[in-house]
């Protein structure tokens, strides 16, 4: 427990744990700050800020050197590069992140959650993408508790941030020349854009992508941050082991498109596509310029399938990554919601999303 953090007595004015207008980009005395877009990354980072004043550390999903995904722990202090609860960290939401502008050509990306440390003239810290997932799904609600699982979707920027942080592993000419001999395994593609000319390469481009991220297997990073509530199987009452956050490292989310059932050997796939766009990425990157043109990449090669999303995984998808006993009981009560949303908040929710209108409909779990 953070015992040099002072809770907050002061409970007349709407807040999250952690956060308010001197260490957020968001004021949280403005109704505008409670809606979907902004509840559902400002939730879950006052979530963790208030895990780590308890002592709980999210489950960190990582891989190993044979590229499985596995289970550690990281503190809110390493996952944020910044003590949550410090008067320094200051919370920035829907921004650019640095580290990576210099990578990618075109307009700048925002990120969810760029941390900050103020002690160093604002020196941006990492950069997360936060995805809140209810816990079961459609897909896992009518199975035993001990199944459940949430669906998540990510999206096209969220792959381009994937490159970006791979390439920051390879910055100096001869690291280039190193990524760029891993990515040559792949024979001659004269056309891209061709699903028949790509499709029976597959397999050697995924094999690239794989080596490199095997070679960086001890420098992976935090990308994605999934915090799940969880509500009583097909009801919508909140469960009373009612939270908890799962955070993903870049090379993790890679795979979630290696699984079987994301492999076709007739058309490219949504997961497949994904893996096809990474490989793009960085053999742009590593070659003249160190650049790679990430819209033109997501434009060019969308193989007949819809931009709108890089690729969803349902619950029962998930649930080979998610397994382990924090999803079946999460470790937030449904009752310390009343210590993240702080002076009144809940009633500034606009409920058009299923936690929001939850806990709207939950007022007992205020008194």
């Amino acid at each position: 427990m953070n015992d040099s953090y002072v809770l907050p007595t002061n409970n007349s004015v709407p807040g999250l744990f952690g956060q308010d207008h001197n260490n957020s980009s968001r004021n949280y005395s403005q109704e505008y700050c409670w809606g979907k877009n902004q509840f559902n990354s400002s939730f879950p980072a006052s979530l963790i800020a208030y895990m780590s004043y308890k002592g709980i550390e999210p489950v960190y999903l990582c891989t190993d050197e044979d590229n499985n995904v596995i289970h550690r722990y990281i503190s809110g202090s390493t996952l944020y590069r910044i003590d949550p609860l410090s008067q320094n960290a200051f919370y920035n939401f829907e921004a650019s992140f640095p580290a990576y502008d210099k990578f990618y050509t075109g307009d700048r990306e925002k990120i969810d959650l760029v941390m900050l440390d103020t002690s160093e003239t604002d020196t941006p810290l990492i950069g997360l993408e936060i995805k809140l997932t209810a816990l079961p799904d459609t897909t896992t609600k009518n199975f035993p508790e001990d199944r459940y699982s949430c669906e998540i979707v990510v999206r096209p920027p969220t792959i381009n941030f994937i490159a970006c942080s791979i390439c920051n592993s390879f910055r100096t000419t001869e690291e280039k020349d190193q990524l760029r001999a891993m990515l040559n395994t792949v024979p001659r593609i004269n056309h891209w854009e061709e699903p028949d000319e790509v499709l029976p390469h597959y397999g050697k481009i995924l094999e690239s992508v794989l080596k490199v991220s095997s070679y960086l297997n001890d420098r992976q990073t935090p990308l994605i941050v999934q915090p799940v509530w969880k509500s009583k199987g097909r009801n919508s009452v909140l469960a009373d082991d009612c939270l908890d956050v799962f955070v993903w490292s870049n090379l993790a989310v890679i795979q979630m498109c290696n699984r079987k059932d994301s492999v076709s050997s007739k058309r490219i796939t949504r997961p497949m596509r994904t893996i096809i766009w990474i490989y793009l990425m960085l053999l742009e990157y590593s070659g003249v310029y160190g650049q790679f043109d990430y819209r033109r990449i997501v434009r060019l090669h969308s193989y007949n399938i819809a931009n709108d999303k890089a690729y969803a995984l349902s619950g029962t998808q998930t649930y080979q990554f998610l397994k382990c006993k924090e999803l079946e009981h999460p470790r937030i009560s449904k009752y310390e919601i009343k210590n993240i949303i702080l002076g009144g908040g809940q009633n500034l929710l606009s409920p058009e999303r299923r936690f929001d209108a939850v806990i709207v409909n939950s007022p007992d779990i205020f008194e």
